[in-house]
């Protein structure tokens, strides 16, 4: 049995491959709503919730788990850290798909790369007044209070859920544009030109997450880009391409 950590477009993706293999059983674990969803179309054995470190050994070892394979978002490294410690306490062998990082090939310079949402903030303050939060709803609060006298625009997930939630930080309408990505290049140049966007933050987020049609439009229109870097992760196992997962399994 196989537990994949999932809730993304790259996880409905190993769950595909995984159903070429009719003999081959394993749960999904999301942690939303939409994240069930996804995974639903593919794998009848899904379960939700946010796993702690202790809820996922006892989840190994009640179902039987043999690997672990890590597909959650790039920035979810404390519930890729845990997998990690888990697949070590059971004993049992661990993976990681990454998306391959696109930040060294980024030709435009009017770019600049942090670390953490905070020295995001700080950038914006400095040079941005009509900014672009392009890193989903997670952590709009932190924008909200360290950024608070410009003007954010919000790109969303279109649920009920996550609208609340935007609007319980003040955000009204002309905040919030609600839409399912990834977007094209041609989308994001429009959304830009249409709320006077003149900073955009973003993150690291590949190929799949729509990271390069972001940033080209804000070549397109020179609008800075801040972008906030992965944290490096210490995997014991990584692989950039899902054919490769033939190996794991």
């Amino acid at each position: 049995m196989i537990l994949v950590l999932g809730g993304t477009s790259d996880s409905s993706a190993i769950c595909k491959k995984l159903n070429e293999y009719k003999n081959l059983s394993y749960f999904v674990s999301v942690t939303t709503e939409y994240g069930k969803g996804l995974a639903q179309k593919h794998c009848d054995n899904v379960i939700m919730g946010k796993l702690t470190k202790e809820d996922m050994v006892e989840f190994i070892k009640n179902n039987n788990i043999k690997k672990i394979i890590d597909s959650t978002h790039p920035y979810a490294i404390e519930v890729s850290k845990n997998a990690i410690e888990c697949s070590k306490i059971a004993n049992i062998d661990y993976v990681r798909y990454e998306r391959k990082s696109l930040i060294e090939d980024l030709s435009y310079e009017n770019k600049y790369v942090v670390e953490t949402i905070d020295e995001a903030c700080k950038l914006a303050n400095d040079i941005g007044n009509n900014i672009f939060i392009g890193t989903g709803s997670k952590n709009l609060d932190k924008y909200v209070e360290a950024i608070p006298n410009k003007k954010l625009i919000a790109r969303v997930l279109p649920t009920s859920e996550v609208l609340i939630s935007c609007e319980e930080l003040g955000l009204n309408a002309d905040n919030i544009i609600a839409m399912k990505g990834p977007f094209s290049q041609s989308i994001n140049e429009e959304t830009y030109r249409q709320y006077d966007i003149d900073l955009v933050i973003t993150k690291e987020s590949g190929v799949a997450g729509g990271f390069l049609e972001k940033v080209n439009a804000c070549e397109t229109l020179n609008i800075p880009v801040v972008i906030i870097s992965r944290e490096k992760v210490n995997y014991p196992n990584v692989v950039n391409d899902i054919d490769k997962l033939e190996q794991f399994l």
